[in-house]
């Protein structure tokens, strides 16, 4: 994905000292930014931070953006080397995805609904299995949509160690569910 005309406007707008512009600019990015950040770190506070410092870091090094590059992918890899470094400080890990589950819709089914909110939990707890690096690439290829070459750029690694990390992470969360629901293989 390339940057469209209404972003080159907004970084042209930035760089020649309208820094007003930053604001538009990096608004659309807001929510994925720190949906992003809460997955690498499965904190809340901690992601605050690192998207918060992710954004500072961004509008100090805007004059480095390659305008040819997708800028929410510039973003997003801006955000992960924020949060691995964070990560090599020895930042606390938390396992909060309690929000996450909280916030699950109500079924009509209150069955169905526990059922949902367990797979939910389960899902996100079969994360704390992955490495740092196999969280990474998770996270940007599965749930962030990042293509192959966008998460390698990402992360600073090459397209086949992300495709290894992947298969990797996949298989173990493949494993985690069917540890948390082998009663359901059981009817088969």
């Amino acid at each position: 994905m390339r940057m469209n005309e209404t972003e080159k406007e907004l970084v042209t707008m930035v760089l020649s000292g309208r820094t007003e512009a930053f604001e538009p600019l990096v608004s659309p990015f807001r929510q994925p930014l720190l949906a992003l950040a809460f997955r690498l770190t499965r904190n809340r506070e901690d992601a605050l931070e690192i998207a918060q410092e992710s954004l500072l870091r961004a509008f100090r090094s805007l004059r480095r953006y390659d305008v040819s590059r997708s800028f929410r992918n510039w973003l997003f890899q801006i955000a992960a080397n924020e949060a691995r470094d964070r990560f090599r400080k020895g930042a606390r890990e938390k396992a909060a995805f309690n929000d996450i589950v909280g916030r699950a819709p109500a079924a009509a089914d209150p069955e169905a609904g526990c059922e949902k909110q367990e797979l939910r939990s389960n899902i996100m707890r079969s994360l704390d299995a992955l490495s740092p690096r196999e969280r990474e690439v998770f996270v940007l290829r599965d749930l962030e949509e990042l293509d192959i070459k966008a998460t390698a750029r990402a992360l600073g690694c090459s397209s086949v160690s992300v495709r290894v990390s992947l298969s990797s992470a996949r298989r173990k969360i493949r494993e985690a569910i069917r540890q948390d629901f082998a009663h359901l293989e059981e009817g088969r």
